[in-house]
């Protein structure tokens, strides 16, 4: 009788336990999914913030073109070790760029600028086209890969910002730049193949204005 009795006092014990500390918790499938949706990294929504609370206002610290050209005219190599950035172990890099160039040549795809008084050969060219590089999130430095465990969320915060550059700057560049103006520019670029994409240096502009 004795052990009858311990036995059901410790189910009772036990069952008040589990009520007051339930094991696991019944969710609602579209609770669930709600709860899930407002957890889950939103790329475009970082992106947006980024480019207004950060980007925006590091244009300044961007190298001038009339230092990173020439450096890169006398070795690139060494204008690649003191002004440009990598990210993890890639191959590729970047430079954060800003100047003033005159057109000497527009197309579907780029602005090109001549940047040294007097030249008329393209020394760098804007582009405003469709955006596929990492050029504007690697460029400035401002956002670290070890930051982002997950490396789909660090290629979607590139996606992002490349649609942003090609709905706040290109439209505007792409309908205003024509030959003989001037434009005052801040951007990135991306140098994956130095024979291809330094001569003429390759900016996707974050900003642009015609003069």
């Amino acid at each position: 009788m004795k052990r009858l009795v311990g036995t059901l006092v410790g189910v009772a014990l036990g069952v008040t336990v589990c009520w007051i500390f339930p094991l696991f918790y019944v969710v609602p499938l579209e609770r669930a999914a709600k709860e899930k949706a407002a957890t889950a990294f939103n790329p475009t929504e970082f992106a947006d913030n980024f480019w207004h609370e950060q980007l925006t206002k590091s244009l300044d610290k961007a190298v001038k073109a009339e230092v990173l050209l020439p450096a890169i005219q006398t070795s690139t190599a060494e204008a690649r070790r003191r002004f440009s950035r990598s990210m993890g172990v890639s191959e590729s890099y970047t430079y954060f760029i800003s100047g003033i160039g005159r057109v000497v040549a527009t197309s579907d795809d780029e602005v090109s600028l001549a940047i040294s008084s007097g030249s008329t050969n393209a020394e760098v060219s804007l582009q405003i086209g469709l955006l596929f590089s990492n050029a504007v999130r690697d460029g400035t430095g401002l956002l670290n890969v070890n930051d982002y465990p997950n490396s789909q969320d660090f290629n979607a915060i590139s996606e992002a910002l490349n649609r942003l550059v090609e709905t706040r700057v290109q439209p505007k560049l792409r309908e205003q730049a024509k030959v003989g103006a001037t434009v005052r520019f801040v951007g990135c670029a991306e140098v994956n193949d130095e024979a291809a994409d330094l001569k003429p240096l390759k900016i996707v502009p974050i900003s642009a204005t015609v003069e």
